[in-house]
């Protein structure tokens, strides 16, 4: 097996090794730690987040909201995870030497042009609706991809299929036949 991709990059059969061995160590330390099992995801933390924020704004609707008493507002070990994903990028790809800022994706500029702002608010409505995605399929591509199929769950099966379907499907529409 090779470390590294013929560009340099990171070899994806070793972050996906490693990838594995972070969710069995995550849930091993979780039980023992915390005395219930936890699951690597990233989309509660982004409502914790969204949660922090409306908190410095009006506290007293982040108390009575039903979903923040059942999910409490805070930074957890999930919550070091999604910032540790984002720090981890950014040095692997400084290490690799493929970082690259750009204001616009190239994929992007050839469809739809160079307007910042274009791209900005289809990134965003692209978010809001993963994000729904996610808080309806009750987890993120990476809660059922990694705990989920760890665990073997059929709902996480039937869930990543309608990730990865409707995303190749989006992308044909959105980019035309040259992304399959």
């Amino acid at each position: 097996m090779k470390w590294k991709t013929d560009d340099g990059g990171w070899s994806p059969y070793l972050a996906g090794a490693l990838l594995g061995l972070l969710a069995i160590v995550s849930v091993l330390a979780t039980t023992q730690l915390l005395g219930k099992t936890s699951y690597l995801g990233a989309s509660t933390t982004f409502v914790r987040a969204a949660g922090i924020l409306e908190q410095t704004v009006t506290a007293d609707h982040v108390v009575s909201n039903e979903y923040f008493a059942k999910t409490k507002v805070r930074v957890d070990w999930q919550f070091m995870l999604v910032i540790g994903i984002v720090l981890g990028a950014f040095i692997s790809s400084t290490t690799d030497k493929s970082f690259r800022l750009e204001k616009v994706p190239p994929i992007w500029e050839e469809r739809f042009g160079p307007s910042i702002g274009k791209r900005a608010a289809g990134a965003f409505v692209g978010g809001i609706i993963a994000m729904i995605g996610a808080r309806l399929a009750d987890g993120c591509p990476s809660g059922h991809g990694l705990s989920g199929m760890m665990q073997l769950s059929v709902s996480s099966l039937v869930s990543l299929v309608m990730f990865f379907g409707i995303g190749v499907l989006a992308s044909h529409l959105i980019y035309g036949r040259r992304t399959l």
